[in-house]
């Protein structure tokens, strides 16, 4: 067995390590006994302040009452974005390890969305090579067809650029919206299942694309929400933040609103076909006119439209496991990809600004203001690696393998640890691909049972020109508050490399003080770590296996 740079996997290869991982899985399979089933849900774009269980005034009975059954995480990260942190949760690898994510130094095909190395399988292969049965519904976002990738079956419920999913000819199926077709997708291969496979467990992927935008939502969904946000995103975050604190979450100060940090990419010519309503700063509510107001609190409207909308189909869904009896030994996960975004464009179909809010003509964006309260207490949005951008909500349920209900854990996890997590409990033993790194992420059962010590002494980032690295309660972050599209990395050496800041999270979660100055041999330090992974991370990437022996 020899490791090759870049090489191509040969089909001797390809099969020594199938029949290996097949027979290693089934083993470990045979030795656990009755086995769980797995539904992991992730939303897209979702605020870590959206959900009610986190602080949100937005109807999510359903995600709390998995919150008030099981568990909520309150230092859990995603990767800044949603197809890096779909490929981090699928393998347990870094999205940059496996060629899903740039970075300094990264050649062209291994990085951004390269295709990854074939020792960066999949959940789905493992448990499907362990017989369990495997299902994806949903966006997928990731190299590859889900069905080439380890589920059975697959539907992505996409049929245009928004969820109402109009042609070019602005037809559209009056009963289709996307949020609802992916979760009855789901609700279709659960009932299969249990018609045609009650003898296997199942791993059930889905993946809804709500809240990202184009903002869309049901009218009568929007109905609900209509003037609740007219008194602005300044007194959202504050009645946000204070319900954080009644419910006992440990998140320390909220962030002060950044009037001069707009969206990630500068798209002036669409954000005017907005009209007069738009703003692309979060400024203070009280200098908005009142044309920008109403403006901006209607989307904030469809945003919360839209999250109403997503639990509801997960109710759906749980309803399903209860009438097959699989809801008790189903371990529930649910995630966001991402921090809220502050994007704006006009893509798809385009804007038609005389259209209902909320319908198939239009194409809004959330924005950076409601961004800020969706993101409450942290800092900046989606794409950034402030903790804004990478916080997610993280929910585990379980009814006949937790006895934990109603608590929160502080320990330090990461998107990577998803994939672990569920081979270790579902008795799967992964085989080693000799020479390829081990899983970067860690199995999360012993925090299941307790809180605990975080699971990594490290945890690194990086997306586009953003990066950061957080040990312990330390960490260093090093962006730009604005910067042109495309992106540029910034390399070791580059004048603007000495602009790290540094924060203690222990008390400092919202990152306001800036303790650079303070302890410049720790920035030092920490920094020249973060390159050091970097360095490894380029070779993980380069790696292929070849098997020269034969089978």
């Amino acid at each position: 067995m020899m490791i090759r740079s870049a090489g191509l996997v040969t089909a001797i290869a390809l099969m020594f390590f199938v029949v290996s991982l097949k027979t290693s899985a089934e083993s470990s399979a045979q030795e656990s006994g009755r086995r769980p089933n797995f539904l992991v849900i992730i939303a897209d774009d979702l605020g870590f302040s959206d959900p009610g269980c986190y602080g949100g005034e937005i109807a999510t009975p359903n995600l709390d009452a998995l919150a008030a059954g099981g568990l909520r995480f309150t230092q859990f990260y995603n990767t800044a974005r949603c197809w890096p942190t779909r490929s981090a949760l699928m393998t347990g690898y870094y999205p940059q390890q496996i060629r899903r994510d740039s970075m300094p130094g990264a050649p062209k095909g291994f990085g951004g969305r390269g295709v990854r190395p074939q020792w960066a399988q999949t959940i789905g292969q493992y448990l499907q090579m362990a017989g369990y049965r495997t299902y994806h519904s949903g966006k997928w976002h990731i190299d590859g067809k889900p069905t080439e990738n380890g589920f059975d079956r697959s539907d992505e419920a996409t049929r245009g650029p928004g969820f109402f999913d109009t042609n070019k000819r602005g037809e559209r199926d009056p009963d289709f919206y996307r949020t609802v077709a992916t979760a009855q997708h789901a609700i279709d291969c659960l009932k299969e299942h249990s018609e045609d496979f009650a003898g296997q467990p199942f791993f059930h992927y889905l993946a809804f694309h709500a809240p990202h935008f184009p903002l869309h939502a049901l009218p009568e969904d929007i109905q609900r929400y209509e003037g609740r946000y007219d008194d602005g995103w300044d007194q959202l975050r504050n009645q946000r933040y204070q319900r954080q604190r009644a419910l006992g979450f440990s998140v320390g100060n909220l962030s002060a609103m950044e009037p001069d940090v707009g969206p990630p990419y500068a798209f002036p010519d669409q954000i005017e076909l907005l009209g007069p309503g738009e703003v692309n700063r979060p400024l203070p509510w009280d200098e908005l006119t009142s044309q920008q107001q109403r403006f901006q609190a209607m989307k904030m409207a469809i945003h919360a439209a839209m999250v109403d909308r997503m639990d509801r189909e997960i109710g759906r869904v749980l309803d399903q496991l209860r009438a097959m009896d699989s809801y008790d030994n189903t371990i529930v996960m649910f995630l966001s990809d991402n921090g809220a975004s502050a994007e704006m464009m006009v893509r798809g179909d385009g804007h038609d600004p005389g259209a209902a809010p909320g319908s198939a003509a239009t194409y809004l964006c959330l924005g950076p203001g409601f961004s800020s309260a969706a993101n409450t207490p942290f800092r900046r949005h989606k794409t950034w690696v402030h903790e804004g951008g990478i916080s997610t909500p993280f929910i585990v349920h379980w009814p006949a393998g937790l006895e934990a209900q109603n608590e929160f854990r502080s320990a330090v996890a990461h998107v990577v640890d998803i994939a672990p997590t569920v081979l270790d409990l579902a008795g799967v033993q992964r085989p080693d691909f000799p020479g390829a790194p081990p899983m970067t992420g860690k199995s999360l059962r012993p925090l299941l049972s307790k809180d605990g010590d975080s699971l990594h002494d490290e945890i690194w980032f990086c997306h586009e020109a953003n990066r950061a690295l957080r040990q312990g309660d330390w960490k260093i972050v090093h962006s730009d508050k604005g910067r042109p599209f495309p992106y540029r990395m910034v390399e070791a050496g580059d004048p603007n490399e000495s602009n790290w800041a540094l924060y203690n999270l222990a008390n400092d979660r919202a990152e306001q003080q800036d303790l650079a100055d303070t302890y410049p041999a720790k920035v030092q330090a920490m920094s020249e770590r973060w390159y050091q992974l970097r360095d490894q991370f380029l070779v993980d990437s380069s790696t292929e296996i070849v098997n020269d022996a034969k089978p």
